[in-house]
């Protein structure tokens, strides 16, 4: 058996979410492409993102099957529960080729069904929605949904067959462009990455609001990538669920996918990048939905929400000298220069006094130690630090840096700078504690996009 099949055996073994949630599908074999979109209550948005899917080449398509999670909670609310049903009494009907009769009056036009029908493109759908199959209230979540269907997809891949086997995470309110999956495809096989980003922009909202406040989450995100990018960070990556792909290797190698409520993408990208190198795919583009929600205590949509009920300024962002604070720090253990732990504390000292105090709250002279006790050399040991320092704790400093030493700023003034640092220039001008107009705040983010993309 190879270490492939074994590690695989392994996980299917160990980790996978077992048969409670089968999937339901018409295509056994020859599938190389696997996209996985969880659904709760989506009914307006799901069959819009399959017609976009759809309009991909047919060459791609033939080898792709889409698997549809629709899910919810026990305690879920009848308005969701009917929802999920509806969604299901279509995915059941496309997966036999046919258009459902009597849906016109509904939320989902019938030239977008005809379109995804027409395409050829093969559905397939675990029912985590109906009574007895839902999700459990105590770890039911949209990490479990997506582990659900990732689990699902790798019993179809042939296994034993040459060729990158992939797996994509989407969201059912997210569209993509007509090459998403021959650019993603391709790219994997020219580089042989082993997990990837995509590219992305929100779509442009209705109301000028909700188009103010994703433009303004959006620059946050960018900003704080940029700030990784800066500091030499591996960790410099967006976490964003509709954007993650990855090879069926590299899903069963960090055991998959987590079964957090929010927050699933953020640890399931920290998990990879320990393993593998985060590559990013800049020749096609994923457009996240710009809605807000209260679905999760975080993330996209709580933040458009917050930004629209006016309960906090927005308009801030990290303070690039928290980035230089790492930069420095990854700088100086990268070097080499010491394995006496004294002496690094005393360096970290140097590099700033509130560094310090949290290696020491995060337990570094505990870790340290057998850091280098399980090292045998120094390359293996300067790894061990990357492992042990990671994303999420690289964020846990710059959010423990701004409590403490340096609170964070007007976001177009952190920006400016984070650009400065960078060698790159602001491509409007600024006035201190100024809100630019909406109209330029869009150069600024088209701006930093181009930046990160080109």
């Amino acid at each position: 058996m190879t270490r492939k099949n074994r590690t695989l055996t392994k996980y299917i073994e160990r980790y996978s979410v077992g048969d409670r949630w089968p999937l339901v599908c018409n295509v056994r074999r020859n599938v190389d492409n696997i996209v996985v979109i969880p659904a709760l209550a989506e009914l307006s948005h799901l069959f819009r993102t399959l017609e976009s899917l759809s309009k991909n080449p047919v060459s791609e398509l033939a080898r792709t099957l889409v698997i549809c999670v629709v899910n919810n909670r026990a305690g879920s609310s009848e308005e969701e529960i009917d929802d999920n049903q509806r969604t299901l009494t279509i995915v059941r009907s496309l997966i036999h080729g046919r258009v459902v009769d009597g849906i016109e009056a509904g939320p989902v036009p019938m030239p977008i069904i005809h379109t995804i029908v027409k395409s050829g493109i093969k559905i397939g759908y675990v029912d985590a929605s109906s009574p007895g199959c839902e999700m459990d209230d105590r770890d039911g979540g949209v990490g479990l949904a997506r582990k659900i269907g990732f689990d699902r997809a790798l019993e179809l891949f042939d296994h034993g067959k040459e060729g990158v086997k992939l797996l994509f995470s989407l969201d059912a309110d997210t569209l993509v462009n007509n090459n998403y999956l021959s650019a993603v495809r391709d790219y994997f096989e020219k580089t042989g990455s082993r997990a990837a980003v995509l590219s992305f922009e929100h779509q442009k909202a209705m109301e000028r609001k909700e188009q103010e406040a994703i433009c303004c989450y959006e620059m946050f995100l960018r900003s704080y990538v940029l700030g990784l990018r800066y500091a030499g960070s591996r960790y410099a990556h967006h976490s964003v669920g509709s954007i993650i792909v990855c090879t069926a290797e590299a899903y069963t190698d960090v055991r998959g996918m987590n079964k957090r409520k929010a927050g699933e993408d953020f640890y399931f990208l920290n998990k990879l990048a320990k393993a593998h190198t985060i590559g990013l795919v800049n020749t096609t583009r994923v457009y996240p939905s710009s809605r807000s929600s209260n679905r999760v205590p975080f993330g996209t949509g709580r933040r458009i929400e917050g930004f629209k009920n006016g309960s906090s300024n927005e308009y801030l962002a990290y303070n690039p000298k928290t980035f230089h604070v790492l930069k420095e720090w990854l700088r100086f253990m990268s070097s080499g220069e010491s394995e006496d732990m004294d002496r690094i504390l005393s360096r970290a000292k140097k590099i700033h006094i509130a560094l310090e105090a949290f290696l020491r709250e995060n337990r570094f002279n505990e870790a340290w130690p057998r850091l280098v006790k399980n090292a045998k050399t120094p390359d293996v040991l300067s790894a061990h630090f990357h492992l042990w320092f990671d994303g999420f704790k690289q964020f846990k400093l710059i959010r423990y840096l701004t409590r403490n030493s340096f609170p964070a700023v007007n976001m177009f003034e952190a920006i400016e700078k984070l650009l400065e640092m960078t060698g790159e220039k602001n491509p409007i001008d600024c006035k201190d504690g100024e809100i630019p107009p909406l109209c330029n705040q869009e150069k600024v983010l088209d701006y930093l996009r181009h930046v990160e993309y080109d």
